[in-house]
């Protein structure tokens, strides 16, 4: 845990989300910081700007990625889904294993990545189940729980809602809402998913509306966290706005900034 500030001191955190295998950014992300903390979707599964990186095409070649990349853009998700369960087919029994076995390999650079203290939560595309293997005792994961950093209390809620596009760890609305209520009041509230607000949920380059989260939005109003942060949505509409005495910030596509968002007190 970063040291609590005393006097004129002061603390600094540097917030990344959706990094998406960007280990080598990764690695310099808390140069400078009291403490890192990361909003998940650390696996890259497909790379929508490059269609050559990720587990999919590493396993189906590129001009399958380019496809399914075109029919989801499209919002086409019933024929993506069927055209990708024939090239799992293709797989049959070692889908989970070939899976697994990709993932690892991100989570072993990328755990190994995280700077001394970090705190992190999942994303919708991560593999909860393998996190306690890579989380070194320099980090702290933490979905529906809190942790004081520096003086204040920072939540953290992971995961994505439930979506066509059937994520790994999309989870129900009850569930997800059951997590947001046991972190509670908190200086900073840390989310993979934006609150349910048009101009967060809105995905400029995608062309489509994201899931965030109603629950999320009502505790913003109810429990008034001087910030709301959070990731998921790679080129919102809004990457900021104030909803009552809540900044709420997007923290950015680290994949592709490589940079983290910096919070200072």
């Amino acid at each position: 845990m970063a040291p609590t500030p005393t006097g004129n001191s002061r603390t600094r955190v540097h917030v990344v989300s959706d990094v998406h295998g960007n280990a080598r950014d990764l690695a310099r992300a808390g140069e400078g910081a009291d403490a890192l903390i990361c909003l998940g979707d650390l696996v890259l599964f497909l790379d929508y700007a490059d269609h050559s990186r990720g587990i999919f095409p590493d396993l189906f070649g590129v001009e399958n990625a380019d496809r399914i990349v075109e029919l989801r853009t499209a919002r086409r998700f019933e024929e993506a889904r069927a055209f990708g369960a024939r090239l799992w087919a293709g797989i049959g029994s070692d889908r989970r294993a070939a899976i697994e076995k990709a993932v690892r390999k991100q989570y072993a650079e990328l755990f190994a990545a995280f700077p001394t203290p970090t705190y992190a939560t999942y994303g919708n595309v991560d593999m909860p189940p393998l996190w306690p293997e890579y989380a070194g005792p320099g980090t702290t994961v933490l979905d529906g729980q809190r942790v004081e950093i520096g003086g204040w209390t920072f939540g953290f809620v992971g995961g994505g809602l439930r979506t066509p596009m059937r994520t790994p760890y999309e989870i129900g609305d009850e569930e997800y809402a059951a997590k947001i209520e046991a972190v509670g009041e908190v200086d900073v509230l840390c989310t993979h998913i934006p609150p349910e607000v048009p101009e967060l949920v809105y995905d400029t380059v995608a062309r489509r509306f994201e899931r965030g989260s109603k629950a999320l939005l009502a505790a913003i109003r109810r429990t008034r966290p001087r910030y709301s942060l959070f990731g998921h949505v790679h080129q919102p509409l809004a990457p900021r706005m104030r909803i009552g005495a809540t900044e709420c910030v997007n923290v950015g596509h680290f994949a592709a900034s490589g940079k983290p968002w910096a919070l200072e007190w």
